[in-house]
């Protein structure tokens, strides 16, 4: 995927990928520190929205957390469910890009009805629906995508809430940081196979498996926006605990960063029993064809997100695809009106 070839430039969702290299650069983790402090003193963390701005932000921020160690407690469900919950002892970020997206609008004003004033939002756009029932916004500086499917916002949306962990840490992370836009460039612009788009057009199904911080189950619902194909997220070893049953030979499953563990397993299962292909992607060499990708240690999430976004490019111009406009999916989810 590069911009100077115009099969890839035309496409506003290629433009907004390769800008992740720019907003990763100008990212600045002190914009965090001040409400990293009152989320530490809270002690209980809600990340709640809807599809892309939930997802991988949350979900990658909740395994950080846990590796760590650290003595918050992050949580995630869409709106609607965590409306269900006493949250009166949470701080709670509301995630919507639009700010307009209902399910959101209406928990944040849930929350300003109860008197929880821990309730923020994160947002690319200024002057919104959820700012206004929100006692602090912030808003991305990656700007409004012309793309129906999420790609740059979701990277910064990632940065914003691991450097709150960050912050609250007091670790200084600007030299890991300073390396991202780099890999990310080298992964977006990495060569991928031939052969592996020529399996994946004759898949019924592409899987994604891998980790749950949110890359693989993301990569999944770009799948469906992006190339049209169905998908589905398999964490992980679901892939091989049932799931073999409904499977066909010609599917692919794309394993990111497989567990050393759970190889043999998959292999059994999957390529042995199934019969299917399994195409890791990693930063290293594996048992399966590999997408390899630069190492970027506790970076790598944000790296291993850009090779699945290339991946997913490919496939979707090999079908001759618009890559911009599906069908049926739209960028404001469902919107709130009133």
């Amino acid at each position: 995927m590069n911009l100077t070839n115009p099969d890839y430039a035309k496409y506003a969702l290629v433009q907004e990928m390769m800008q992740t290299i720019e907003v990763v650069k100008k990212f600045n983790p002190g914009r965090t520190r001040d409400i990293a402090g009152k989320i530490k003193a809270s002690g209980r963390l809600l990340l709640t929205g809807e599809g892309s701005s939930r997802i991988m932000p949350a979900k990658n921020a909740i395994r950080k957390a846990l590796t760590w160690g650290m003595d918050l407690s992050i949580f995630t469900d869409g709106s609607r469910q965590s409306a269900q919950y006493d949250l009166a002892k949470f701080a709670v970020f509301c995630a919507s890009n639009s700010g307009r997206t209902k399910e959101i609008v209406v928990l944040a004003k849930k929350l300003a009805a109860m008197g929880n004033v821990k309730r923020f939002a994160l947002t690319a756009n200024k002057d919104t629906l959820l700012e206004k029932e929100c006692t602090e916004t912030f808003v991305l500086n990656c700007g409004w995508e012309q793309a129906v499917a999420a790609t740059k916002s979701v990277i910064e949306q990632a940065l914003f809430y691991e450097s709150i962990l960050w912050n609250i840490r007091g670790i200084d992370k600007s030299a890991e940081l300073a390396k991202l836009p780099a890999q990310i460039e080298q992964a977006l612009t990495l060569n991928i196979s031939k052969d592996i788009i020529d399996l994946v057009k004759k898949a019924q199904t592409i899987y994604f498996a891998g980790y749950n911080d949110g890359v693989a189950e993301e990569l999944t619902l770009k799948t469906n926006e992006i190339t049209r194909r169905k998908s589905d997220f398999l964490e992980g070893t679901y892939a091989a605990h049932g799931i073999e049953e409904v499977m066909d030979k010609s599917d692919v499953v794309f394993v990111v960063d497989p567990i050393e563990e759970e190889i043999e397993k998959f292999q059994e299962v999957l390529v042995k029993g199934v019969g299917l292909t399994i195409v890791a992607i990693a930063d290293r060499d594996t048992p399966f064809p590999t997408i390899k990708v630069p190492a970027a240690g506790e970076m790598n999430p944000y790296v291993f997100l850009c090779a699945g976004w290339n991946l997913l490019v490919e496939i979707g111009l090999a079908a001759g695809i618009n890559l911009d406009k599906p069908e049926r999916a739209r960028k404001v989810g469902n919107e709130f009106v009133g």
